[in-house]
Parts: structure tokens; C-alpha cells; sequence
């Protein structure tokens, strides 16, 4: 369906039933009038603007964001100044939602598989007729005969829908899985096991002295980006005090560690051993917090519980050198432990790669288990969901859940398969080999409730298609929270074009369960009146930043603030840290494993990393943020490979060479980017790209400027976690004799190092002809 003036007109007179505008926002008075009305566009919607507070569902957490809506129409997606994660920032991830709405490879109704699986045909049907062949019917037939062998999949789902998805899996007699490509749930497991917690917490960023990072690209994907963004902006400007410090231990130069006032690049996966020797060198040297109990988390041995620890022994492996430090690698680990204790209040902090080896946990504990050290001032911890039985977590399958998942479909345990914003096929390793498993499986009925079609709906057999987060009511608890309970509200701030007919996720599954008659956990006749529900238990409670004087008082606040949440209900830190927990830590510590390649030559240690806007690649289909430049190589459109440039020059390769990448599990050609910001035994791709289906804007590339790294990991385990190892390949790199110009802003002039100024690298751009 291509968008045309027509289109809009015709649906301009529609409105969001139930939306409530928000006050406050806009633009200035007169504004408009400044242009003439000879120069105005021909296709301008003229009227009255209204703005809409609502949820912004592209990022890794949910933003708070207001909509700007004239006659019917989404013009412009700014941040929510009151929503607490975001405080009025926002991302571009958040803009590109206006593009979803009107994209034109949005599936515009209810279709049945009309050839072979994945050969992308489709006939469309109706919702409902009087001949029963209809979507909601089929469903019906299908769950009747298959529910009790079902397997739900959806994106990670906090908050009523996480509570309608998963009582309507166990009313069917089915189960409901998230499904993440990197998953946090190691991450997840450090967290309570260092700090006793069962939600993630947030870090007081603008109030650190001393910020320390392990892996965590927080100022572009990881986790809340943009609320962290905000926090380091504060907490480099040093209002009132000292502008703090910044050191960022990471195998890749990322954005955060471009930001940093010193990047640590060490070997891949000895993280946790660097984390531990600094805690050696503190505890050895009394210079721990003065409430800091060292005996009871060492068991009374002090620094003896970490003598394997000791930076003479464990600089030897980092893979430091006394150019890149400006010092020895001893006097360095020493020095960033004395600076990290005494610089306070401090912060360690750790995720992404740190956490993503076979010895993952470890590094994570490691790395958390310093804040006890410093008096934990800038952890915060969050509390629970503010409404019984509405869950603040969500619950997100491992590797092993999903080798488990694969392995009931093959032996014909699972027979339902529905799926709902989670793209298996694209996220998960290649050698898994779940397309050829769901292709092969004659007795599985797959069901898709995506509004576009991607690498694992293709293979539907009935797509049903979900509205967009502007068309429809939810809710979120943010996961991490800003510290105290807080709930985001949803609501529809438009309505979806007249040529097309999805209809609501939630809705659907209640409706369902009513029809089977499953309905005993599920009372609700639509999902809004379950979400008013919600609003009346927050009503209820008589906290919080509503004050309302009824029920409906509350609800109208509530979607003209975007949400609800209460600064004094905030959540409650270890009174004490667990007993020997660095004799713990210290018992689990092993060496990084990676899986090696089966080609000759040399072998690099690939470290994939979640693209800047297109993320795991849930945003590829939208052009603004395939348009958007990489923070650092300012690459758009296109999967790239960073490597070093003497390594490139042993290879023979230069930039923009077309190159094989091969693992054990199979090859992928990406597009070469040479830097010196890369160690020399390293190389980094991109997720996001590769696909093969759905909308033109994020397919037909592949084998040349297009490629899903995520195909040739190898499919190992974080120890005890069991998440997916996913920095643990090495690959080989070769070139294939093609080349093409990579598509970038900064044209011809391109980093080069220029020398070492006082262990600092001096970076400065030459054109390429100069070289």
C-alpha cells in the first residue's frame, strides 16, 4: 500500500477514540503565521494541533514521549519533559515512529499462507464473515485443536499485557516466552547475586565522581541509553563539584568509549580479573568505603581471599601495553584503583560484552561486587510493580530456552507457534537452524501478530496483524526504573489509515480466551478496560503524582501525564552485602573459551555490537534510522567491519572491500572499515542488517552491503546463566576480489592515529588520497 494524499485526507476526520491531550507543549504563539500562505506547502493539513503523551516503543526502554496530531494526523514525536526515565529527551529511534505508522509495507489485514512456507505468498481474509473462513476463526479452530501444545513468543513484555500474555498462555495450557537477540539475563542473575535484587537497578550517573564501565555501551543501546545520556551530561558539566571521571574497559571503541576520558581496551573476557585485582589492590591498601564490612565479604581473609588476583599476576593477560597505558600495566591497575576508591563517590558499572563470554556471570559479579567497596552510592536500586500481579520484569528465554523450544518443534511437542514482535529466524544463531526447523515441521501451525513481515513471519501459515504503539492502549513498567515506582501509560493517538485493518494484540488474546471459554483469569472485555482497571487500583493506593478527587479524575491525569509514578515509594538496597562474596566470585573465576574457526589464517575475535538506531534489527525496516549515521564511522544503510588498520594492510585489504567472514557456524560479506580505534586482534559487525524478507528498506542487500552477523556465532552458553555467549566467536577474515564505496558523511577523510601523547591516542582525519 503506497501512500497517497488521498489516503490521508480521507482519514484525517478520524480520531483516537478515548485520547486524552496533554497540556503544556507545542509551539510558540504566531509561529505559523510568520510564513506566507503562498509559500506553504500544497499537501499542509491545516487546524488545530493537540498533543498526546504516550509511550515510545522503538528503544531498548520505553520513552515517555508527546505526539503532535493535527486533524487526525502524527506530525511530530518529541520526549515527555514529566515522564521520569527521559525527562523530555528522547532518541531518534523515537522520532522514526511516525514512520511506522505510515509505512507503506505495513500489512494492511489478516492473510493465510497460499504457497509453500517461506515463499512469502499470502491471500488476504477477513476478520470476521459469515463463512467462517475469517482470521479470528482460524485462530479459534487452531487453539481448540493445538492450545494445550502452544509456544507464545513475544518481544520482552513488562507490565497488563506481560499479565495478559501469560495467563492466556496457561489458560490454553501453552507457554509464553520473550525472546531478546541479547538477552540481559545474565546481567540479570549478577544483579541478584551481588546486590540481592530482582530488578535491574539504575546508576546515579550525574552525581559519580568516578565513573568506571566494563562493556556497557550505556550512551547508545544498553539498556536506557537516553536516561543515562542525560545523567553523564550532568555528570560531566560537574555542577557545584568536580567534573567527574570517566574510564571505559572495553574490547571495542565504542560510543561510550569515544566519550571517555580513557579506554581500556583488554583481551576479550578477562574483565572480571581486572575488576577483581582492583578490588585486591583496595582491600590490600585499607582503601575501602569506612562501611564497607571487608571481612564478612571475604570471610576474615581480606586480600588473601584475592591473592589470585594480585596485579603482577593478572596484567600479564589483560593484553596491556605500557604505550597504550602511559605507564606499566601493574602501575596502571594500582593507580586506577586508587583513583577509583578515592575519587568517590564512585561507580562500576558493567554489560554488553563483559557479560556475553562463557565465563560472562563471573565478569559481571566481578565488576558489581566493587561498589560494596565504595559505599554502593551509585547504585539505585528500584522497587517492585506498584499493582499486584502486574509484573516490573519481563520474562526473556535463554539459549537453552530456545535449543529447548527448537527441539519440541522438531519432535512435534509444540504445534502452535505464535508469535508477536519476535523475529527467531533473524535473532537467533544460524546453527541453530531454525528456519529449515520451522520449514520441516508439517504438523506446526505458525501465527504471527507482527504488522510487518520479517525472517520468521514469512513462514506463517495466518498473519494477524497487531496495531502500532500510536493506535493502541498499553502500559510499561519501566525495567530500569528511575529508582521509585513508576508506570508509563499508552494511549491511541490516532488511528490507522482506512485502507487498512489491524486490530489490537491484547484484544485479540482476551477475546480468544472468552470464545474458549478460558476466560477465568482473563475477565476483562477489552484490553482498555483492563488497563481503566489498573488506573483504578493506582487511584486506590492515594500516593503518588496524581492527586485526583475520583476514579475518572485519575484516569484523565493519567494519560495527560503519560503515566503515573511515586518518588517516596523507592527501592530498598542489601542492608548487608552477602557473606564471602568475593570468596564467591573468586571460586567461579575462569578463563574466556571461544570457539575457533575451521579456515586457515589469521583469526580475529569478533565483537557484534547493537546497531546505534536499527538496534538488533526490529527498526530496519523504517528508512529514517537506516539513514541515520553511525555515531562513529558515520555509516549508513550498510553492515560494516571494523578492523585495524595494520591488520587490514597485512591482509592486503583496504576499505570498502567486500569481505568474507567465516566461523565454524558459516560466513557472512560485509563492507571493510580500516581504523586505528580497534585492537589489532579484533574486528566488530554491526547487528541490525541481513534481511531477506519484508519490507524493501531493510531487505535485498544481502551478500554485498547486507549481512546479519548473528548467522555465524557460535551457539555457546554463558556458564549458569545459559544466555547466549555471544562475544565467544573468532573468526577469519579474507577478501572475495569485490569491492564497493561504503556509504558514509564523512566522504573522503577518515580517521588515522597520529601518536601517543601521554598513554592518550591522537586521533586526526586525513583525506584518503593523503595516505
Amino acid at each position: 500500500m503506497k501512500l497517497t494524499r488521498r489516503n490521508f485526507l480521507a482519514w484525517a476526520g478520524l480520531s483516537a477514540v478515548g485520547a486524552v491531550a496533554c497540556e503544556g507543549f507545542g509551539i510558540r504563539e504566531g509561529e505559523l503565521s510568520i510564513q506566507s500562505s503562498t509559500m506553504l506547502p500544497e499537501d499542509l493539513v491545516k487546524g488545530q494541533d493537540n498533543w498526546y503523551a504516550t509511550l515510545c516503543r522503538s528503544c531498548p526502554c520505553p520513552e515517555g514521549i508527546v505526539v503532535r496530531v493535527m486533524d487526525g494526523r502524527a506530525k511530530k514525536i518529541q520526549g515527555n519533559p514529566l515522564y521520569p526515565v527521559n525527562h523530555g529527551k528522547q532518541s531518534a529511534r523515537c522520532e522514526a515512529g511516525l514512520q511506522a505508522v505510515y509505512h507503506p509495507d505495513r500489512i494492511s489485514g489478516p492473510m493465510r499462507r497460499s504457497g509453500a512456507r517461506g515463499a512469502g505468498h499470502f491471500t488476504p481474509i477477513p476478520w470476521k464473515d459469515a463463512t467462517g473462513v475469517n482470521g479470528l476463526n482460524i485462530l479459534r479452530q487452531e487453539l481448540e485443536a493445538r492450545g494445550q501444545d502452544m509456544l507464545l513468543v513475544t518481544e520482552p513484555l513488562r507490565g497488563h499485557l506481560a499479565l495478559v500474555a501469560q495467563r492466556f498462555a496457561a489458560a490454553v495450557g501453552g507457554r509464553h516466552l520473550g525472546f531478546e537477540t541479547l538477552d540481559n539475563n545474565t546481567y540479570r542473575m549478577a544483579v541478584k547475586n551481588v546486590f540481592g535484587q530482582d530488578t535491574l537497578p539504575d546508576f546515579d550517573l550525574a552525581n559519580t565522581g568516578f565513573l568506571l564501565s566494563f562493556g556497557a555501551d550505556f550512551l547508545s543501546t544498553w539498556l536506557s541509553p537516553t536516561r543515562w545520556s542525560r545523567g553523564y551530561g550532568e555528570f560531566r558539566q560537574g555542577e557545584g563539584r568536580k567534573r567527574g571521571t570517566f574510564y571505559q574497559v572495553d574490547t571495542r571503541f565504542s560510543m561510550t568509549a569515544a566519550a571517555a576520558d580513557k579506554w581500556v581496551p583488554i583481551n576479550p573476557g578477562w574483565e572480571g580479573h581486572l575488576a577483581l585485582s582492583l578490588a585486591y589492590v583496595i582491600i590490600s591498601e585499607g582503601l575501602q568505603d569506612s562501611g564497607a564490612d571487608v571481612g564478612a565479604m571475604t570471610n576474615g581473609q581480606g586480600a588473601a581471599a584475592l591473592e589470585a588476583f594480585r596485579p603482577e599476576t593478572v596484567a600479564q593477560k589483560m593484553g596491556m601495553t605500557e604505550e597504550m597505558l602511559g605507564a606499566s600495566p601493574v602501575e596502571f591497575i594500582v593507580g586506577l584503583a586508587r583513583q577509583f576508591a578515592g575519587s568517590g563517590p564512585s561507580l562500576a558499572l558493567g554489560g554488553g560484552s563483559a557479560g556475553a563470554y562463557n565465563n560472562g556471570l563471573f565478569n559481571l559479579e566481578a565488576i558489581y561486587a566493587l561498589n560494596h567497596l565504595v559505599g554502593n552510592s551509585g547504585v539505585r536500586f528500584n522497587p517492585g510493580s506498584p499493582l499486584e500481579d502486574v509484573p516490573a520484569s519481563a520474562n526473556v528465554g535463554t539459549l537453552a530456552d530456545w535449543e529447548e523450544a527448537a527441539e519440541a518443534i522438531r519432535s512435534g511437542k509444540t504445534r502452535l507457534l505464535m508469535l508477536h514482535n519476535a523475529d527467531l529466524v533473524h535473532g537467533l544463531p544460524g546453527s541453530l537452524n531454525l528456519a529449515r526447523t520451522l520449514d520441516q515441521a508439517d504438523d506446526l501451525f505458525i501465527v504471527s501478530f507482527s504488522p510487518f513481515i520479517d525472517e520468521t513471519n514469512v513462514m506463517a501459515d495466518l498473519i494477524l496483524p497487531d496495531r502500532l504503539s500510536l493506535e493502541d492502549w498499553g502500559d510499561d513498567i519501566p525495567e530500569p526504573g528511575p529508582g521509585y515506582q513508576t508506570l508509563g501509560f499508552q494511549q491511541p493517538v490516532v488511528n490507522p489509515l482506512l485502507d487498512l485493518d489491524p486490530l489490537s494484540f491484547p484484544d485479540i488474546l482476551l477475546t480468544m480466551a472468552q470464545e474458549l471459554d478460558r476466560d477465568g483469569d482473563l475477565p476483562w472485555a477489552n484490553y482498555q478496560k483492563m488497563l481503566r482497571e489498573g488506573s483504578d487500583a493506582l487511584f486506590a493506593l492515594n500516593r503518588g503524582s496524581i492527586k485526583a478527587g475520583s476514579a475518572g479524575e485519575f484516569w484523565t491525569s493519567l494519560l495527560k501525564n503519560g503515566g503515573w509514578w511515586d518518588e517516596s515509594e523507592t527501592g530498598k538496597g542489601p542492608s548487608s552485602p552477602p557473606a564471602g562474596l568475593f570468596n564467591d566470585i573468586a571460586a567461579k573465576a575462569s578463563e574466556p573459551r571461544f570457539d575457533n574457526p575451521t579456515g586457515a589464517g589469521k583469526s580475529f575475535y569478533l565483537v557484534p555490537f547493537s546497531h546505534n538506531t536499527l538496534l538488533d534489527g526490529r527498526n530496519a525496516h523504517l528508512p529514517w534510522l537506516q539513514a541515520a549515521p553511525d555515531p562513529l564511522t558515520t555509516i549508513t544503510w550498510q553492515t560494516w567491519v571494523e578492523i585495524n588498520d595494520t591488520s587490514a594492510a597485512e591482509l592486503g585489504l583496504r576499505e570498502g572491500d567486500i569481505v568474507r567472514i567465516e566461523s565454524s557456524s558459516g560466513n557472512i560479506r560485509a563492507l571493510l572499515y580500516p581504523t586505528p580505534a580497534v585492537p589489532p586482534d579484533v574486528i566488530a559487525v554491526p547487528l541490525g542488517q541481513g534481511r531477506r524478507h519484508g519490507s524493501e528498506y531493510a531487505s535485498g542487500r544481502v551478500g554485498t552491503e547486507s549481512a546479519n552477523v548473528v548467522d555465524i556465532l557460535a551457539a555457546d552458553r554463558v556458564k549458569d546463566s545459559d544466555s547466549l555467549a555471544w562475544a565467544g566467536t573468532r573468526v577469519t577474515v579474507s577478501g572475495t576480489g569485490a569491492s564497493m564505496r561504503i556509504s558514509k558523511f564523512e566522504g573522503i577523510v577518515r580517521a588515522v592515529e597520529i601518536g601517543i601523547h601521554e598513554g592518550e591516542r591522537i586521533i586526526h582525519t586525513i583525506p584518503d588520497e593523503a595516505t
